[in-house]
């Protein structure tokens, strides 16, 4: 790889982080400067749970990566970004419920923390992926592209059928899902 294809790797990794941010900062409350709007529910928080703030990280991320599939020449798009934004996504849970579980608290500025380390996790390991040259196969790219649409879909079904799980849990609203 040349030294114009890593910095332009660069800047979309780094472009794709600034939007992922600031999108999911926006994305945090959407939701209520909208009226509750039931179509903004779909990809904004609906609550304080942990599973719709997962949701800031993925959705921005995730139009990001359809835009940039557009203007990106890269073998290997789909996969890399498939496997590093389930990575990234996961690791919000991991990093809120460990870093809740050792304080005992919760802290506005550690859970901005979260979304940002999770955000820079998702465009490094991408960036890192895609430069290896790896996982470049049409059925490597049809299961990126899948688990992409894997995920924005059950984002947006258990928005509105949310398990009973603590994951789902607003425990400051006492609610599952969408408030009443």
């Amino acid at each position: 790889m040349g030294k114009a294809a890593r910095r332009r790797g660069f800047f979309w990794a780094l472009s794709g982080f600034l939007f992922t941010v600031a999108a999911g900062t926006v994305l945090h409350f959407l939701w209520k400067w909208t009226g509750q709007n039931r179509v903004a529910a779909a990809f904004s928080a609906v609550n304080e749970s942990t599973w719709e703030h997962m949701k800031l990280l993925f959705f921005p991320a995730f139009l990001f990566s359809m835009i940039e599939v557009w203007f990106r020449d890269s073998p290997n798009f789909l996969a890399a970004r498939g496997l590093s934004l389930w990575m990234g996504t996961a690791l919000v849970p991991v990093l809120f419920y460990t870093y809740t579980g050792i304080t005992g608290i919760r802290v506005l500025w550690a859970d901005i923390a979260v979304l940002v380390f999770s955000a820079a996790a998702v465009f490094l390991l991408d960036l890192c992926l895609r430069r290896t040259g790896r996982f470049t196969s049409g059925w490597q790219q049809a299961a990126g592209l899948a688990a992409l649409w894997v995920l924005a879909l059950v984002f947006v079904l258990w928005t509105y059928r949310p398990p009973q799980l603590p994951l789902f849990w607003d425990a400051a609203a006492g609610v599952y899902g969408i408030p009443s």
